[in-house]
């Protein structure tokens, strides 16, 4: 998927601009990465368009438990948005990750997310079993 690909799913999905589009794509994108393991920031980013590749790898070793409203809080940030938009386009993202990545590298990404994010990501039924509570 080229980089105009990715974020024009995006801005479909929020109906919303493509400038907009670019922001949350980016906070969501820089956010994740700080998220989950750094060898799966790298992983990820190898992965994305090139334009988004940067976003995506994360400081070393400093990813650890975090809540979903913490992410939300950075995405909101980050992008310049309000909660509710910060919400509908980290969804929008993580749905064109997963159109995006093979199912592989995008269920490494989602594994790594605490619950909360599971409704999100439309994960929880091919998680639930997998995962300890």
């Amino acid at each position: 998927m080229q980089n105009s690909e990715f974020i024009d799913s995006v801005a479909k999905r929020l109906r919303t601009s493509p400038e907009q589009a670019t922001a949350i794509t980016r906070a969501t994108l820089t956010t994740l990465a700080e998220r989950i393991e750094s060898g799966e920031a790298k992983d990820l980013a190898a992965q994305l368009p090139e334009e988004l590749r940067g976003y995506a790898h994360g400081p070393a070793g400093e990813s650890g438990r975090f809540s979903f409203t913490s992410f939300l809080n950075q995405v909101r940030g980050r992008a310049e948005v309000d909660e509710s938009t910060a919400r509908d386009g980290v969804r929008a993202v993580f749905d064109t990750l997963r159109e995006a990545l093979p199912p592989g590298a995008y269920d490494d990404v989602v594994t790594q997310l605490p619950a909360e994010f599971w409704e999100l990501t439309d994960s929880a039924g091919r998680y639930d079993g997998r995962r300890g509570g």
